[in-house]
């Protein structure tokens, strides 16, 4: 078996899987498939100051090749989420990664500064969250938008912090070398596309938000050119997610510079899909003769 394990801003990881924010919410209903400490992390739902009961149904629906959410970060705010949830998490024998948004810089300055008063390994800082201060813009839609809420954040917390970056931007290798100037450890992408469906019986979009995040299979050729023109343009780690469901996918991703992955609607469609996807990754390293996963990182050679 070859080596999975890589290192992500001076933190281990037994292998480069990790659930995605949002799809996992903090494990308790997978381990009665698997044990946790299988994966190489977890992504924890995205967690906001205080506690958000999210958007009305329908608010997630199947697309060909994919689905579309809006679900509007539900989740119990941070405070019961570092009392009732992470102190679990951090027994399971894997790498804990907060995810965190907030409505404005100041909030998520909040979230950060109560998390590093804890044991958890590594903050991801959500970037495409509206910022209301700026009349709903993503704090990720500009450089100057993504420095600042990165700085800030920054600033707050000595904690691994790596920022997740938003697809529906027209540079994403520009804003990833803006937050990494501002002292992002990391990146992980992409998050979900914009996009919308219309049922034309009713005359409605799908969602009942109008609009919500695409993600599944069809977004990962999106995912790997961005990936790929993000590992190139910056130089701390690249975290790859997007469409992710094979091994064979993984690898794809890792090729284009993801030093980990992060797997999000596979899960839904196959809640064993982490599992499958270390082992396709061990499995492609073993007949292609590679001694190590990281072996494989970056090494795409463009035409």
């Amino acid at each position: 078996m070859a080596d999975l394990s890589v290192n992500i801003c001076g933190i281990d990881f037994k292998n480069p899987v990790i659930p995605a924010s949002g799809v996992f919410g903090y494990g308790r209903e997978y381990e009665e498939l698997f044990p946790l400490s299988a994966l190489g992390g977890i992504a924890t739902k995205g967690t906001t100051i205080t506690k958000r009961n999210g958007n009305p149904a329908p608010r997630i629906a199947e697309t060909p090749s994919g689905m579309l959410n809006s679900v509007g970060l539900q989740n119990p705010g941070i405070d019961k989420f570092i009392s009732e949830e992470l102190p679990n998490l951090m027994t399971k024998d894997t790498v804990i990664l907060a995810n965190i948004a907030g409505s404005t810089a100041e909030e998520c300055v909040e979230i950060a500064r109560k998390l590093d008063e804890t044991d958890v390994h590594m903050i991801e800082l959500n970037i495409s969250c509206p910022n209301v201060k700026q009349g709903g813009m993503a704090f990720g839609a500009t450089c100057e938008g993504a420095a600042s809420v990165t700085k800030q954040v920054r600033n707050a917390t000595k904690k691994p912090l790596i920022v997740k970056l938003s697809p529906n931007v027209t540079s994403i290798a520009d804003i990833a070398k803006s937050v990494e100037a501002e002292g992002a450890d990391a990146v992980s992408l992409i998050n979900t596309l914009l996009g919308m469906r219309i049922d034309i019986n009713t005359r409605r979009p799908i969602l009942r938000n109008n609009m919500g995040g695409m993600s599944g299979p069809a977004v990962f050729p999106v995912a790997v050119r961005m990936v790929w023109q993000t590992a190139n343009a910056v130089k701390i780690p690249v975290i790859g997610m997007g469409g992710i469901a094979t091994g064979e996918d993984a690898v794809e991703m890792m090729m284009a510079g993801a030093s980990a992955v992060q797997v999000g609607a596979a899960i839904f469609t196959d809640p064993f899909a982490p599992i499958k996807i270390i082992d396709g990754i061990n499995q492609y390293l073993d007949s292609h003769n590679f001694a190590s996963v990281k072996d494989i990182i970056g090494t795409v050679e463009p035409w």
